[in-house]
């Protein structure tokens, strides 16, 4: 046993120290003897102030590590190097151990795994009669660690495979075969290995003959491999019963419980029913059990019973005490397990009894007057027969004079008059105190309104200003005295002059709420809001605190509906706080309607029904529909029955809507202040189909090819279809005819058709018309109109073609209208083009046929151009003559005239330039516009001077730059003749 003496000394001054607690224990080892030569570590780690120290012992005798030179310690492990399976082997346990006290850790085991070789020698061999039972046995080597066994039959790796006839027992190891057969002669080799150290050892063999003096009869069977009558079995483990018999004919095993209750579905049968298994034993599964083995000529049993045992474990455990010198501690550990466990205690490692002050019994411990020198680490101890437990707690003992370090009285204590007081006297003392309060120099006693509480608080009920002043609290025991001191200070009550009212208010507003305070001038005095029991946090963009020490007004800016709610404005003081209470009405426009169905739908209308949104604080007034198609754009306001939607109501026919459109609808809601946000969005809801109401529009047609008529028409909408398989119904007639002529096409989205025959005369007059369909039936026709057939290109062609250049961009070509045409002239085209080489230099001009001549414009300069004229109609152009030719007049000068001056005498001005000289292929330069007024020639030379006479001064300025804007722009007006 462990011998261990403590000092307390450090401890009791410092306050900081703190008994072992375990963080690892030693657990149980097992190795195997081939690994001697390695090391064994036996965990043992603990936490403490300061940090423990350890000592080990080796079946209850302390190890003196000092002298022993194959164990060391690293931290609180122990260390086994050169292992002996003789000197090590045995139980150890860990004590841990500072300056508090000492705990001793679970005992673990340390064991060695071996199994050793069988003795070498000849075995006997074994004669039986064919028919006979006969048991082979194995006769196991020393070991230790659990075993398996296998029976090799002649040479391995034959083994014996086990059945009814041949049982391997792992409890003895022994080879049963339940009756002979020929085909068992042979040798028989037991094998076992250990499933520790994974060694394998085989027997000599053994020989199975057969004898020759006849056959074994028939016989009743013998049960060879039974189970003991009392089987110890421990919760949650796997538990293996045997039951083999011997007999002619092979016997056959069966298994029941002795209170006849049937097997739970975990139990399994192995081996042909020789091994019983029950898994996750618990105590439901104890009990008798019986084994039956039968054949024909009779049967045998063998009973045992299950015993059910579990080692302890805690239900119920002690905690870390702190009691004051001469307090009593009271103990109780309580743990469960079978056998019922029974209970020790250990005080640093050593076993308390009862005695004086101690009373130990049945898992209870109790102290009384305690003493310094019980402090230290216990531990409370359960134990059965299948295990021991341990559970440790620190006491420690407390002894001090009165210490008010973190307790003192307030050194100024502001109360509202009126109310009640307590001074609070709770020094830290070990025996607790005794208290004396003093007021001043005066001694308090105690009357209805002052009282004194036993944990020392000082009372003062209904205090007035009489009561303020300073007070002491005195506090003693046997180790020494302290107070403290505080005073009083006895204010007026805080009132709230103005607080918040109830209020309505539209979203968007913004409003001030009111809370000003009248309170003492000793007080401070702060202001908090809360909205719906959530305090208002700083940094809220809606909300601000406005106002000085008596006021704590709130401004709420661009109220939102989330704003409506109860708040509190909270005033706090140095001795009390009021609150007072103002509910905010946000009324705004209704939230959106939900839940928007279609219940009933026709080829024009559909009944809608939806489910009310909050009206935010007004009644709805009424709703509004609107709707989208995938030929709207955006939402659209649709028609209604009844008109106008009460807000009482919460259904409305929505009508004139097209047949056989996909249709969605929303609703929205409105009240005094507004419409709200639109509802969520239908189904899509496609109406009915109908037969077509909408008839083509812009009806005509005409041109084409020769012997056509071609109708054309403005495709119907999608939207005005109605229906499926929609298309068209063209029908016409000639002028004169009755009856009509009617051609169908499916295409919705035709607009022409072509009807070719080769006797319409051209330009023939015809009555047009055209129609819709679809799968519901025939829609209306279109107005009747008037087209014509198509006609010839004219057959006649232009004469006296002649052209003349009219300026460097510009041609004039004349020629003669027809006389007589059988075909119709609409007009006349004249086509015109450099040369057969440049193609991209054609261009044509069309003008009416009252019309025989025309300019060209945007011609090349100094160019020749070739042109044709020829008759057109709808049917295209007519033959022409051979192209005649023109050549364009050269282009006037590029180059403007230069270093233009000018002189102004009296009201004459003079203008003076440098003459243009003309590139050879630009025209010639004849004169230099001029202006509307009178111009004077200075000299015969045109373009050296000019002199402007007679005009005013301002005419002057004007003219000058007049003409200065001429002389730079003179290209663009002179003209060549």
């Amino acid at each position: 046993m462990f011998r261990l003496t403590i000092s307390l000394t450090d401890c009791l001054d410092s306050g900081s120290c703190h008994g072992p607690k375990w963080r690892m224990e030693p657990g149980d080892l097992f190795i195997p003897v081939d690994s001697i030569e390695e090391e064994a570590t036996l965990t043992c780690d603990a936490k403490g102030t300061p940090p423990p120290q350890y000592r080990w012992s080796l079946n209850g005798t302390l190890i003196n590590l000092g002298l022993d030179r194959r164990r060391h310690l690293s931290g609180g492990n122990l260390i086994i190097s050169n292992l002996d399976r003789y000197q090590d082997a045995g139980m150890y346990q860990c004590m841990a151990y500072n300056t508090v006290g000492a705990i001793l850790s679970r005992i673990a085991s340390l064991q060695f795994a071996y199994l050793d070789h069988f003795k070498v020698h000849t075995r006997s061999a074994v004669s039986v009669r064919e028919g006979q039972g006969v048991v082979l046995l194995c006769g196991t080597p020393t070991s230790s660690g659990d075993l398996t066994y296998a029976w090799v039959f002649n040479e391995y790796p034959y083994f014996v495979q086990q059945d009814n006839r041949r049982f391997v027992s792992q409890q003895t190891g022994n080879l049963y075969i339940a009756k002979v057969e020929s085909s068992d002669v042979g040798n028989y080799t037991c094998v076992v290995m250990n499933s520790i150290t994974k060694g394998k050892v085989h027997s000599s063999p053994t020989s199975l003959i057969l004898r020759t003096d006849g056959v074994m009869g028939e016989y009743e069977p013998k049960i060879e491999v039974n189970f003991p009558d009392n089987v110890p079995a421990a919760k949650g483990s796997t538990v293996t019963l045997e039951c083999f018999a011997l007999g002619n004919p092979v016997p056959e095993i069966t298994w029941k419980r002795a209170n006849g209750i049937p097997f739970p579905s975990k139990v399994k049968m192995k081996y042909s029913n020789a091994v019983l298994e029950i898994p996750s034993f618990q105590q439901d599964d104890t009990g008798g059990y019986e084994c039956v083995a039968e054949n024909k000529m009779g049967k045998n049993t063998a009973t045992g019973r299950l015993a059910f045992y579990a080692k302890p474990q805690w239900i119920q455990t002690m905690k870390d005490t702190a009691l004051a010198i001469e307090e009593r501690l009271d103990w109780e550990c309580r743990a469960n397990g079978k056998p019922k466990p029974s209970y020790t205690w250990l005080k640093n490692g050593q076993q308390l009894l009862s005695e004086d002050r101690i009373h130990v019994a049945d898992g209870i411990l109790s102290v009384s007057a305690l003493t310094l020198s019980d402090a230290g680490m216990y531990q409370c101890v359960a134990e059965n027969t299948h295990g021991v437990i341990y559970f440790a707690a620190e006491l420690m003992v407390l002894a001090s004079p009165p210490d008010f370090t973190g307790n003192v009285l307030r050194a100024l204590l502001k109360a509202k008059a009126g109310t009640t007081v307590a001074l609070g006297c709770k020094p830290q003392a070990y025996p607790i105190a005794s208290i004396l309060w003093k007021k001043g120099n005066l001694p308090i006693h105690t009357n209805d309104r002052i009282t004194l509480s036993p944990d020392g608080t000082l009372r003062l009920a209904n205090v007035s200003k009489s009561d303020a002043g300073s007070y002491t609290c005195f506090a003693r025991n046997r180790f020494g005295m302290s107070s403290t001191t505080g005073r009083l200070l006895v204010t007026d009550p805080t009132r709230i002059i103005q607080g918040p009212v109830d209020m309505e208010i539209i979203v968007g507003e913004s409003i001030v709420l009111p809370c000003q305070v009248g309170s003492d001038p000793v007080l401070d005095v702060s202001f908090s809001w809360a909205f719906n029991g959530q305090l208002i946090a700083k940094g809220d963009g809606h909300f601000e605190l406005v106002g000085g020490r008596t006021a704590g007004d709130l401004m709420i800016r661009n109220i939102q509906l989330y704003h409506a709610g109860k708040y509190i404005c909270v005033v706090d003081t140095d001795v009390e706080s009021l609150s007072a209470v103002a509910v905010l009405i946000v009324k705004g426009p209704p939230s959106p309607p939900d839940m928007v169905t279609v219940e009933e739908v026709t080829d024009s209308t559909a009944q809608l029904a939806w489910n009310p949104g909050r009206d935010n604080g007004s009644p709805i007034t009424n709703y509004l529909i609107q709707t989208r198609t995938p030929f709207t754009v955006g939402w659209q306001r649709v028609n209604t029955v009844p008109e106008i939607i009460d807000g009482s109501k919460l259904t409305a026919t929505v009508v004139d809507l097209n047949a056989w459109v996909e249709y969605e609808f929303r609703v929205l809601a409105k009240n005094s202040v507004g419409v709200g946000e639109p509802s969520p969005v239908s189904v899509k809801t496609r109406t009915e189909d109908a037969v077509p109401d909408a008839a083509p529009g812009d009806v005509g047609g005409g041109g084409g090819s020769r012997s056509e008529l071609v109708i054309t028409w403005e495709p119907v909408p999608e939207e005005l279809q109605n229906g499926e398989s929609f298309g068209y119904i063209i029908a016409f007639r000639a002028f004169g005819e009755v009856s009509w002529t009617h051609v169908a096409t499916s295409a919705p989205g035709a607009s022409r058709y072509v009807y070719r025959n080769d006797s319409i005369a051209p330009f023939s007059p015809f009555h047009v018309k055209v129609g819709t369909y679809n799968s519901k039936g025939q829609g209306p026709f279109s107005p009747v109109v008037t087209i014509y057939s198509a006609e010839i290109e004219p057959s006649g062609m232009p004469v006296g073609v002649w052209a003349r250049s009219v300026s460097a961009s510009e041609i004039e070509v004349n020629w003669q209208a027809l006389s007589f045409a059988p075909e119709r002239v609409l007009g006349y085209e004249v086509v015109y083009w450099e040369d057969d080489t440049k193609p991209e230099t054609m261009g044509k001009v069309r003008v009416p046929w009252n019309q025989t001549s025309v300019t060209v414009s945007g011609l090349a300069g100094n160019t020749q151009y070739f042109l044709t004229v020829s008759a057109f109609n709808t049917a295209g152009t007519g033959p022409f003559l051979p192209a005649i030719n023109v050549t364009t007049k050269k282009p006037p000068p590029a180059q403007p005239p230069l270093n233009i001056e000018w002189t102004l005498i009296g009201s004459q001005l003079s203008l003076y330039w440098e003459p243009v000289l003309a590139m050879e292929s630009e025209s010639e330069i004849k004169f230099y516009p001029g202006f509307s007024f009178k111009i004077h020639l200075k000299n015969s030379r045109p373009e050296t001077s000019q002199v402007v006479q007679e005009v005013s001064v301002v005419s002057i300025i004007y003219i000058f730059y007049s003409f200065i804007w001429t002389l730079c722009h003179y290209r663009n007006t002179v003209r060549t003749n």
